[in-house]
């Protein structure tokens, strides 16, 4: 997408429907993207060495058997703590990688009691991500980037301006963060999408623990009701740049 008025950094939410919009006419088709935080923060190192698991391997390989085109969202301190795992995702064409920040803290304030990167630093923080993907051979990279905790605001769209991505909300919460009822998670996804929709997930088992069983039962359902999985570039009609 190009940058917006007075150079901010543009923000894809969902598809419009009813035709024009985002996709070029092609709105009102039933696709959908499914998008997965791969979140981790700059000083949870020590966490990850005593054992917590900010990976989900089980659900990486459940998009694979189910054949679900995803967007995973990663964070470069991700990156850096499972390099194999971050290669193979971006090697595999189901998915696509985008940029969820280096450190993931916050770009705006109040924001979930993340710390807040200053504004200074805000494109570096990003650069610094896409720089820890490639030295992890990541491939398949978009120029999308997902703010930490979804916190934005005018300012951080301005500071971003120079990194040149697109910033990528949602418009579908899937709850999965901290939940343990899949069931739960998996009927607020299913009531809240609609055609064009884009419905934001975790890929961190310590972080959301119910997302692989609930992603079990969220796509058999949505395919039985004539949806299509697609990536996030797919989504905007970008053609998978």
């Amino acid at each position: 997408m190009a940058p917006g008025p007075a150079g901010r950094t543009p923000v894809f939410t969902r598809r419009v429907t009813g035709g024009g919009g985002n996709a070029g006419g092609r709105s009102a088709e039933k696709v959908l993207a499914l998008t997965f935080d791969a979140d981790m923060t700059a000083d949870q190192g020590r966490r990850a060495a005593s054992g917590e698991r900010f990976d989900n391997p089980e659900l990486v390989a459940l998009l694979r058997r189910l054949k679900v085109p995803s967007t995973v969202f990663m964070t470069g301190r991700w990156a850096e703590e499972y390099p194999a795992q971050a290669k193979a995702i971006g090697a595999d064409p189901l998915f696509e990688v985008a940029n969820h920040s280096y450190s993931h803290h916050a770009f705006s304030s109040p924001c979930y009691g993340l710390p807040v990167v200053d504004r200074a630093l805000m494109t570096a923080d990003v650069e610094r991500a896409f720089a820890a993907f490639r030295k992890a051979g990541v491939r398949n990279v978009v120029p999308y980037f997902r703010f930490p905790g979804g916190c934005y605001d005018d300012a951080a769209l301005r500071a971003l301006a120079p990194a040149n991505v697109t910033a990528v909300q949602w418009d579908v919460v899937s709850g999965d963060a901290f939940a343990t009822d899949a069931d739960a998670v998996a009927d607020q996804v299913l009531e809240g999408v609609r055609a064009g929709s884009l419905v934001v997930m975790h890929c961190t088992r310590s972080a959301a623990p119910a997302t692989e069983a609930a992603v079990r039962r969220i796509v058999p359902e949505l395919r039985a009701r004539g949806y299509r999985f697609v990536k996030v570039s797919e989504l905007m009609g970008d053609g998978g740049r």
